[in-house]
């Protein structure tokens, strides 16, 4: 939904007024800046309260309801389009907070990030699944009925969880408001702590410029293919569909380079490979060529993401393991996704795609010079 099938249904069709990049930019960038203001106290609440399940259903409830609901949007309700959008991808992304909160209730540590890495790789199956499962109705042009699948698959998935997963009951003697103030206060805490140790600093500084940068490509890829080198929807199904095998294939594989060369020249890797991916995808004019950047694209995607949490891991003083990881995730990993939509939006508003996909090869490049001046060390300044 995120990546190709909204989007385009959003900015081609219910946008009348050929400003369809700009308000898929604001209605992106909104969504991603609730989640990172909210991620504080969801993170707070998924720490001490006795009720994931319950957050976590309202957080399932929202997106599948949302994405129901755009099967009835026509075109010119842009505002309806818009506030669908940012209801349903903030209560999905709100929602992994809870799920995250799960996995060391499901898994001993030794075995933790074998089970996070089976989540992603599941969530990339479930792409998969429902492209192939909508993709009759996305050639024939019934967009509408698509939104309708998506949400039932949606709904089936979350049911094991809600019926067979154990919840650990916490006896949190805290009001749901002081949970809240506790949450913003420790993100208050965690950056006094993260300012003592300067590598850590300086990598989350690019990490939030390059996966800004990542986040901008995968929510205007679908648009650029479709609106600047004409692709037909048969095209682009099938460009999404090798995407994402190629990206659970680059996770693997980038995993084993990791291993060999460390977590920080293999984000350095990744991210010559990105910045080759926008500059290539600015020259390229054929369906065929765009196909080649795309596969490149997601030979990079899964490894910068693996590869940065294990830069993070390397960082990141034992003591503060929890505290500074879930402000990696909670609060850095999605505001990273506000400022690069709304650069694209505007300047495609005003320049065109071309200008806008390649002015994200600096958000790459100074992401790319702070990472070499990370020094692999969890020593406080």
């Amino acid at each position: 939904m995120v990546t190709f099938v909204y989007p385009l249904y959003f900015a081609n069709t219910i946008v009348t007024n050929g400003r369809g990049d700009l308000y898929w930019s604001i209605a992106m960038s909104s969504s991603m800046l609730i989640v990172a203001l909210l991620g504080p106290a969801l993170g707070s609440i998924a720490d001490e309260t006795r009720s994931k399940k319950k957050f976590l259903f309202v957080f399932t409830v929202v997106p599948i309801l949302c994405t129901a609901g755009a099967a009835f949007l026509q075109p010119g309700m842009i505002f309806a389009g818009m506030l669908l959008f940012i209801l349903a991808n903030a209560g999905y992304e709100g929602g992994t907070v809870f799920y995250d909160a799960f996995i060391p209730e499901i898994s001993p540590p030794e075995s933790t990030g074998r089970v996070s890495g089976f989540g992603f790789a599941a969530g990339y199956v479930g792409s998969l699944a429902t492209i192939f499962a909508t993709k009759d109705l996305l050639i024939s042009g019934n967009i509408s009925a698509s939104f309708l699948v998506t949400a039932g698959i949606f709904t089936i998935f979350a049911i094991p969880l809600f019926v067979f997963v154990p919840e650990q009951k916490k006896r949190s003697t805290l009001s749901p408001w002081s949970l809240i103030k506790g949450g913003f206060r420790q993100v208050i805490q965690t950056i006094k702590h993260i300012r003592k140790y300067r590598s850590l600093s300086i990598f989350l500084l690019a990490f939030f410029l390059y996966n800004d940068a990542v986040l901008t490509v995968v929510a205007f890829s679908g648009l650029y293919a479709k609106n600047t080198l004409h692709f037909e929807i048969g095209d682009l199904i099938k460009m999404f569909a090798m995407v994402q095998t190629v990206a659970i294939i680059g996770s693997i594989a980038f995993g084993y380079v990791t291993d060999k060369f460390g977590p920080k020249r293999t984000i350095i890797i990744t991210l010559f490979i990105w910045i080759g991916v926008v500059v290539g995808a600015f020259l390229t004019s054929t369906v065929t060529e765009f196909y080649f950047v795309a596969g490149v694209a997601g030979l990079a995607l899964g490894s910068s993401q693996s590869a940065s949490r294990s830069m993070m891991a390397l960082l990141t003083p034992v003591e503060h393991t929890a505290e500074f990881f879930g402000f990696y995730d909670g609060f850095c990993g999605k505001a990273s996704a506000v400022i690069g939509p709304l650069v694209f939006g505007a300047l495609s508003t005003g320049f065109g795609q071309r200008p806008a996909i390649v002015s994200l090869a600096a958000f790459f490049i100074v992401g790319l010079v702070m990472m070499r001046r990370v020094t692999p060390t969890t020593a406080p300044v």
